[in-house]
């Protein structure tokens, strides 16, 4: 899929045009938000491939930095992201999905958590984060080392 050229900054802003702006790197972040309760999930990149395979397929895809792959969420937790919308913002440089969150766990963080956002700091002066969530899955079971 070849998304559409970026023209005139008024277009890009104000227009009705989906235009991404992917990085030099070719990389679009994604902030993926729980469509029913608005708690932010977790924060991914994506590129052109992951972003059409997203449109096409309506499953959160990824690139994974980690791995130099796409990565279907769910894919081996069976923990998938079904995409109900998708938002770009104002110069369309960054991508927001909302997604019905389903699987065996319920979870989108691979340590086991509903958010990647499960700890917060606690204290500004030692740097002491403090658990906000719990872990409902333990990774070990779910993810075999290959």
């Amino acid at each position: 899929m070849n998304f559409p050229a970026r023209t005139t900054t008024a277009e890009i802003e104000l227009g009705s045009t989906f235009q991404p702006k992917f990085g030099p790197d070719g990389l679009l972040p994604c902030i993926t938000q729980d469509v029913a309760t608005g708690q932010v999930l977790m924060f991914a990149f994506m590129n052109a491939e992951s972003l059409a395979h997203t449109l096409a397929t309506k499953k959160a895809t990824y690139w994974s930095r980690s791995r130099n792959k796409l990565w279907v969420k769910g894919e081996e937790s069976g923990n998938v992201q079904l995409v109900r919308e998708l938002y770009t913002d104002c110069d369309q440089d960054v991508i927001l999905i909302k997604v019905e969150q389903s699987g065996p766990a319920n979870a989108s963080c691979h340590n086991g958590y509903k958010s990647c956002f499960y700890r917060r700091l606690a204290d500004e002066q030692s740097f002491k984060l403090e658990y906000v969530a719990e872990r409902l899955f333990d990774p070990a079971t779910v993810y075999k080392k290959k």
